[in-house]
């Protein structure tokens, strides 16, 4: 899995027209906190479980896909889900997987706030909110 600063991750998007972006945060999360344009969400895990199942996760990228090998982007929150998401991925077969470092949101400042420190939103990236 390769490893993408959010603004290195638009440029790959730009250059890959045909990679799925993939949205991997509870389905609540991307509505309401906001995503960029054109990506699909497929949840790690939802609520109310909260317990991620990786070979249903698998399964549904797999539908989204044109194939095991099309560009992957993964997104979360803070570039952690992702990791777990595209390990997953991986094993089950995909094979050009990247995620987004840092997420849509970033990393939490001193006052435990996020947004201001890194992230896509904090990039200035395309973004909407519900």
């Amino acid at each position: 899995m390769k490893n993408l600063q959010p603004k290195e991750a638009y440029a790959w998007l730009q250059a890959h027209p045909d990679a799925l972006f993939v949205d991997v945060r509870m389905e609540i999360e991307s509505l309401y906190v906001g995503r960029p344009p054109g990506v699909v969400n497929v949840p790690w895990y939802e609520y109310p479980d909260l317990q991620p199942d990786a070979d249903k996760f698998a399964q549904t990228v797999a539908r989204e896909a044109t194939g095991k090998d099309q560009p992957l982007l993964l997104l979360c929150r803070s570039g952690q889900r992702t990791l777990a998401a595209g390990n997953a991925l991986e094993a089950a077969g995909f094979t050009n997987v990247q995620h987004v470092v840092h997420g849509f949101e970033g990393d939490l400042d001193e006052d435990f706030k996020r947004s201001r420190l890194s992230g896509w939103r904090f990039e200035g990236l395309p973004w909407e909110q519900m």
